[in-house]
């Protein structure tokens, strides 16, 4: 998983003010898209989408302010790379195609999990029932 790690750490490099205010305004949408995620191998990953989203979302209108930048950073790259069609695998790819998704959700979730813990149990959500497994 180093690769999937380093990919999202560059990513979220990139990832600037004036994006995360791009994504604020498209995340009502894409959260919906979200639920419509058929992805059987990988049974937490709208859980996990929905909860990057909704600390995004929470961080951007200033509900939440404890989530660290980087997290914030990493979460945006996630949220954008999982609402792409086409990535390392393209989502079309039967039983396989949300796998590159799940991978750099579950790298962001590892790598900050004592700030996704933390925002979960403040929202009254089973950190365990999201979890970091596929």
């Amino acid at each position: 998983m180093p690769e999937i790690v380093n990919f999202v750490n560059h990513g979220a490099a990139a990832i600037t003010p004036a994006i995360t205010e791009r994504v604020l305004k498209l995340l009502p949408q894409w959260k919906l898209e979200f639920t419509q995620i058929y992805a059987p191998l990988f049974p937490h990953l709208v859980d996990q989408l929905e909860l990057l989203a909704d600390a995004v979302e929470d961080t951007l209108e200033g509900a939440y302010k404890d989530l660290p930048y980087s997290a914030l950073a990493q979460a945006v790259f996630a949220l954008i790379y999982a609402h792409k069609k086409v990535g390392i695998i393209p989502d079309s790819v039967l039983n396989l195609g949300r796998a590159d998704d799940s991978s750099i959700v579950r790298a962001v979730l590892i790598q900050n999990e004592k700030a996704f813990a933390i925002y979960a149990a403040v929202q009254n959500r089973s950190w365990s029932g999201i979890t970091v497994a596929p």
